[in-house]
């Protein structure tokens, strides 16, 4: 067999498995150690070579993005449980019940918020499912919108910081996760405005299909001040964290440690975190960290092995066979992720094809902080594709009978199509999503050179030299 066909074969195979329903992080080390032992027999590489995996599996344990993920996350389970998310709902709902939409306003604000604490697409949905669902069938609402907005808004937590996906992004393509966290503010909010322009529209021009709860009462102060301790007190938990890494204070993972003990304090100042419900996010913590460390070894694995065949230089004949510039390349991407989607969960794409793809994009000169901001929009359409989307199978779970599977899915594919705007609106205005140019500076060898230059040949003094006041 020829060394060039390997690398094709080896990618069809774990292809083939992943397909067939075997655990992804298995699969992965699997494949790699059956094509690592074909390697050594047919002399691609020598068995040494396969000794690097410790050396990969140090550098994930290392790794200061991934030490931030158990932290955000247990801040986000623990604040899940301490009631947070019904409180929030409760106030903002009393806020805006005199306006029609005004409960699915309320939704995804507390979306907005709950994907920014939890940075988890599927505690977000089970939550909101579980809150806000009932009361907006309770109060009339069409079941599509109620379940599509409930969807799009637990999605968010791919793009609000501090966001799970993000981070293992930033780490994926080997870019500063402060970068990132930045970079993702402004797509974030604007998604969020594109949700609110849809479902503010559709309930003005369609009112029957989300009225005004039917006990309209006037709005009064404590009503504000409710919604203001109800969703101020966490956003306010989250900006601060932010702004300490944005501005150098803390570290990720730093500021997730301090979320952490401000969560706990906030539980013990509602007196509803007990030993219990502390256990439950302890363990459920150490369940998700755990089964993305699996998948990370298991593709640190497979990626040694498919480099060892020289993959990469497979891959990049692949997108040789485009169009040259950026342009073809970002739209190839774009699609094949988006339908990649369709099969493939959001981890399996990350660990799998984003490392396969991020040299070639760097190769081309692409920025891969706005690139990875790009990558994350469109992984956030994997969430909400009919009809293997995982936030809709976590509503479906939490549904009541009377909502059919068909207007779930139904009442996702609007807010889907937001989703491809926005990811227009980045590939269009690259700006929004940039991290902008170092200043120039000299190198060493320039002020070395300058320092020799005879005299000379220095320009001669002028008046335009001169800088003005």
């Amino acid at each position: 067999m020829s060394p060039e066909l390997i690398a094709p074969i080896m990618f069809g195979t774990l292809v083939v498995v992943l397909l067939a329903g075997f655990p992804v992080a298995f699969s992965l080390a699997a494949v790699a150690a059956v094509f690592g032992i074909t390697g050594v027999l047919v002399g691609q590489f020598t068995a040494p070579f396969l000794l690097n995996m410790p050396l990969r599996v140090q550098g994930v344990f290392n790794s200061d993005n991934f030490l931030a993920i158990p932290m955000f996350v247990l801040m986000g389970l623990i604040l899940e449980r301490t009631g947070i998310a019904e409180d929030t709902l409760i106030a903002l709902g009393r806020l805006f019940r005199k306006q029609p939409g005004g409960l699915l306003v309320a939704t995804l604000a507390l979306g907005s918020m709950l994907s920014a604490i939890t940075g988890f697409v599927s505690a977000s949905v089970i939550t909101m499912g579980l809150i806000a669902l009932p009361t907006m069938l309770k109060a009339g609402y069409d079941p599509k919108l109620a379940t599509g907005s409930i969807a799009a808004a637990g999605t968010l937590a791919q793009m609000l910081p501090p966001s799970l996906v993000l981070i293992v992004l930033a780490e994926q393509v080997e870019v500063p996760l402060v970068e990132i966290f930045h970079a993702a503010l402004l797509p974030s909010a604007m998604l969020v405005g594109l949700y609110l322009v849809y479902v503010v529209s559709i309930a003005r021009w369609r009112p029957g299909f989300a009225p005004p709860m039917a006990e309209v009462a006037a709005v009064s102060s404590n009503a504000w001040k409710e919604a203001a301790v109800a969703a101020g007190v966490p956003m306010l938990l989250i900006l601060t964290i932010l702004t300490a890494i944005f501005f150098g204070v803390a570290t990720p993972t730093e500021g997730g440690a301090v979320g952490v003990c401000a969560s706990l304090l906030i539980g013990l100042a509602k007196r509803r975190l007990g030993r219990q419900q502390l256990a439950d996010a302890l363990t459920n913590t150490g369940v998700l960290c755990s089964s993305v460390i699996f998948l990370l070894l298991g593709a640190s694995f497979f990626t040694l092995v498919f480099r060892g065949f020289d993959g990469q230089v497979w891959i990049e004949q692949l997108f040789g066979h485009l169009p040259q510039g950026q342009l073809p390349f970002l739209l190839f991407v774009c699609i094949g992720i988006f339908l990649l989607g369709f099969f493939l969960d959001f981890f399996e794409i990350a660990f799998i094809v984003v490392p396969l793809i991020a040299p070639v994009a760097r190769k081309l000169g692409v920025d891969m902080v706005w690139f990875t901001v790009v990558v994350a929009v469109i992984l956030q359409t994997s969430f909400m594709h009919p009809p293997f989307g995982i936030a809709l199978y976590n509503l479906r779970s939490v549904a009541p009978p009377e909502v059919r599977t068909s207007d779930i899915y139904l009442g996702a594919i609007p807010f889907l199509l937001l989703q491809m705007v926005m990811v227009g609106i980045l590939v269009a205005f690259p700006g929004i999503a940039s991290t902008p140019p170092p200043p120039a500076t000299l190198t060493d060898k320039q002020v070395e050179d300058a320092l020799r230059m005879p005299s000379d040949q220095f320009p001669e003094p002028s008046v335009d030299m001169i800088p003005k006041q």
